[in-house]
């Protein structure tokens, strides 16, 4: 157990104050005894993985930081070619697609290079490129905080949603990720339903390896892939969530469309009669575009959903930021916008 910990090398937009007691977990032992320690001593608890999709306020944490540090992968093949893989909460979620697609397993190829750990996957139902990992995913091993107990949720039990599950919604703060079990297709064929992934094969099925080098790609073009020599990459990823609207909202999209001269409205299906509209374009339409600058927080040159810092930004300044954005849609759309990235400490 460490104290008085900065949490900003700990996420990747390099944002935070400080942990008042921060503590990284290899064993799931050791994740139930910091949690026991911070209910002994009337402590808040913050689970963090690979702090790709938070922002920490300023003034920091005042209570116990505990990083899930697990590590550890193991699986099984069943005679029809399925494969159970497990992966501990702590893995890198990026070297573990690598492994898989290494293996020749389908079902994560085109999750290739998002950054964070293996147990924020299920939280946040991750998706990118045609796939989410609830299409996979048939277990998840937690820490019940309510109960004291280890159990094992069921795919239904997670209750996965466009970007959402039980983990940060109806169960947010009861459960701590512990490891994901994964169901994937030895020798299985690529999902090629992107539009970028279709153009590049023009066609053809490529192997896991190739869809898995031109996802990465596409996401190093945007600067989604984590680079030390690339500000853009200073950010937690996309950090609006695309709006999912009733017929009668989009009908009044494409009339405020047609009446500004903004041109066709893309969109997306997205079950129920609902509509998925891109919050890119939203965003770009109202006059944000990519490389905009607010004093020391901006937009990504190659990603506009992507909120960086530019060199030396507080929370404060990714906040009035992200304020500024919600408000210009609010205004011209009537569309309230819905963040990403967790948000510890405010």
């Amino acid at each position: 157990m460490r104290e008085n910990v900065s949490l900003a090398p700990f996420t990747t937009l390099r944002i935070g104050g400080r942990a008042r007691y921060l503590v990284s977990a290899t064993s799931e032992q050791e994740i139930v005894e910091a949690f026991n320690f911070a209910a002994e001593n009337d402590l808040s608890l913050f689970v963090l993985g690979g702090g790709s999709n938070v922002l920490i306020a300023d003034t920091g944490f005042d209570g116990l930081v505990l990083q899930v540090a697990l590590r550890g992968v193991s699986g099984f093949r069943e005679d029809n070619g399925t494969v159970y893989s497990t992966a501990g909460a702590g893995e890198d979620w990026g070297a573990f697609v690598g492994q898989c697609v290494a293996e020749n397993l389908q079902g994560l190829e085109c999750l290739s290079g998002i950054p964070g750990f293996v147990g924020g996957t299920p939280v946040q139902n991750v998706g990118a490129y045609g796939q989410e990992v609830s299409e996979t995913i048939v277990s998840v091993r937690v820490f019940d905080r309510n109960s004291g107990e280890i159990l094992t949720l069921t795919n239904a039990d997670c209750g996965f949603a466009y970007r959402t599950s039980i983990f940060n919604t109806a169960a947010r703060d009861r459960f701590i990720v512990l490891a994901v079990t994964y169901a994937l297709t030895l020798d299985g064929t690529p999902n090629i339903a992107y539009r970028d992934l279709k153009e590049i094969f023009d066609g053809r099925t490529p192997s896991l390896a190739e869809t898995r080098d031109a996802v990465i790609r596409i996401r190093r073009a945007k600067s989604m892939v984590i680079d030390e020599m690339d500000p853009n990459s200073r950010s937690a990823g996309s950090f609006f969530k695309n709006p999912i609207i009733a017929p009668g909202e989009f009908e009044e999209v494409l009339r405020i469309s047609e009446q500004m001269g903004f041109g066709p409205v893309p969109t997306f299906p997205a079950g129920d009669g609902l509509v998925k509209v891109p919050a890119a374009w939203l965003i770009e339409r109202c006059g944000f575009s990519k490389g905009y600058k607010k004093g020391r927080a901006g937009l990504s040159s190659n990603h506009t959903l992507a909120v960086i810092n530019l060199g030396d930004a507080l929370a404060v300044d990714i906040l009035t930021l992200k304020e500024e954005i919600e408000a210009r849609v609010q205004k011209v759309f009537s569309i309230s916008l819905r963040t990403e990235p967790v948000f510890i400490g405010f």
